[in-house]
């Protein structure tokens, strides 16, 4: 009996172990991740509908947050390092879908709904809207559900920028549906860039350029990260015949041969503007949304000036490490933040440096499984181990790290793995991983300050470049909080002395 009783003590001991080990492997990385950025929920109260669709941020820590049904919220105590009983005040109502927001200079709030920008203006001070105007229409409506309008804040010349959603995801059923648009400060509607499909999100990089995501459908065999080019073609010509109505940019593009590749079809067209970054499917996510660039300065952690993305049915925030070669912009992505409460929409930086994330899923299912939510990310003040910028040569990749490496590891050729695909560029919806390759990495040199490693192999325009780095440690002994980088290759750079 005794001999018994030991042996089933060591056995529920040993049992109890594993079911703690298995428990703490599948909660590693978002448990890991919270160590470096904490995320807190805002409590939203009863009755308020907040699927976030644009945050800005206000002077005296206050929040604008427009929302999917019309609305437009003020939120006080956002900041709070815990915000147990944050104010909403609805400042407006009766909007329609409102994906865009940001107070001006000259005080009034502009909002980006389906049918136009919209001026408002509080007049009594009681944070209550009293005066809507129209301040730019030039763009068509239907009534389609997937007729969308994203909203930018201003670009360095003052124009919001408006991308404008195809109509049923497939056509062009009304004016300009499928363009990128400026509006400039006096109100004036200038068709700039064609070719958009699906927008999930609008901003500018630290340099002030224009980005928007476009998710995946006809013509985008993944979701991308695009530039917005005055006169430029971004990949869906299902909008050419706006050309007509877009007098300041003359006729339309030649029409892009379907089953090709993005590379091929970029040769024969002078206005196409190639994707910066593409986003794997089912490796990244599968709806690519906001933007938003840390201007912060290092009070979110190493990666000022680097571009987060959020992922709507992933429930993530993604980062993104740009560079321009040849003139083009083009970089990689890398995993940042999972677990959050819903489908990540709208994200906004604070220069407190803070990250909010508003979040839906209605329409569309989302990992989070709340209906919405409004949260905030905050670093620690710990640097995590990672990979901090990827850029490429003229033979290869330069990696650079948070933290330096352990030179032995990092040098060890089995420590990487690496592989090359595209994809179909196709009017058909979406496509697989095509024209798979994987070149060897014939060398690995590790700087002395162990901060930076040039790996030796062949690129491939017009691919992502995948690359798993499961041997590389710090210095410390640390893995990769996220070993894994996927760079969108559009240019070779020209060899360096």
């Amino acid at each position: 009996m005794f001999r018994m009783t030991v042996l089933f003590r060591v056995m529920t001991l040993a049992l109890t172990a594993l079911t703690a080990a298995v428990s703490v492997s599948a909660a590693t990385l978002a448990e890991r991740e919270a160590e470096y950025y904490p995320l807190t929920t805002l409590p939203i109260p009863e009755g308020v509908v907040l699927e976030a669709g644009s945050i800005a941020v206000l002077p005296s820590q206050r929040l604008a947050v427009s929302t999917r049904l019309g609305d437009i919220y003020f939120v006080d105590g956002a900041f709070a390092p815990k915000p147990e009983h944050p104010k909403f005040t609805r400042f407006a109502a009766g909007l329609h879908e409102v994906l865009g927001v940001f107070q001006g200079r000259d005080g009034w709030f502009y909002a980006t709904q389906r049918g136009e920008i919209t001026r408002i203006k509080d007049t009594n001070g009681d944070d209550r809207a009293d005066v809507f105007e129209t301040f730019a229409d030039g763009w068509g409506i239907g009534g389609d559900y997937h007729e969308y309008a994203f909203g930018s804040k201003p670009d360095r010349d003052g124009n919001i920028w408006v991308v404008l959603c195809l109509t049923g995801s497939f056509t062009s059923e009304n004016e300009f549906r499928g363009w990128g648009l400026r509006v400039t400060p006096e109100g004036r509607v200038i068709p700039s860039t064609s070719g958009v499909r699906s927008p999930g999100g609008i901003a500018t990089n630290h340099l002030g350029d224009m980005f928007y995501t476009d998710n995946q459908g006809p013509w985008n065999g993944t979701c991308w990260l695009k530039p917005l080019v005055p006169g430029g073609f971004v990949g869906n010509p299902s909008g050419f015949k706006w050309y007509s109505h877009a007098t300041n940019l003359g006729a339309a593009p030649r029409e892009p041969a379907s089953n090709s590749r993005i590379a091929t079809e970029r040769a024969k067209m002078k206005e196409f503007v190639p994707p910066a970054i593409g986003f794997p499917y089912n490796k990244m996510g599968q709806s690519a949304s906001g933007i938003a660039n840390d201007f912060t300065g290092g009070k979110f952690g190493p990666f000022t000036n680097q571009l987060f993305v959020g992922d709507q049915t992933w429930s993530t925030v993604m980062r993104v490490f740009l560079e321009k070669v040849n003139g083009v912009y083009q970089g990689a992505c890398f995993p940042f933040r999972e677990g959050l409460a819903s489908g990540t929409l709208s994200l906004e930086f604070a220069s407190e440096g803070v990250l909010f994330a508003g979040g839906t899923d209605r329409g569309w299912g989302a990992r989070g499984g709340q209906p919405f939510a409004l949260q905030r990310l905050g670093w620690s003040g710990r640097t995590p181990f990672e990979i901090h910028e990827m850029r490429a040569r003229s033979d290869g990749f330069e990696l650079t790290f948070t933290q330096p490496v352990d030179a032995t590891a990092a040098a060890d050729l089995k420590s990487y793995t690496f592989e090359n695909y595209t994809y179909i560029y196709q009017s058909n919806y979406g496509s697989p991983e095509v024209d798979r390759a994987k070149p060897p990495i014939e060398a690995v040199t590790v700087a002395l300050d162990g901060l930076s490693v040039r790996l030796r192999v062949q690129l491939t325009p017009g691919h992502i470049h995948e690359l798993k780095l499961p041997g590389v440690r710090s210095r410390t002994g640390d893995s990769l909080l996220h070993p894994v980088g996927y760079y969108w290759l559009n240019e070779i750079p020209s060899a360096t002395p």
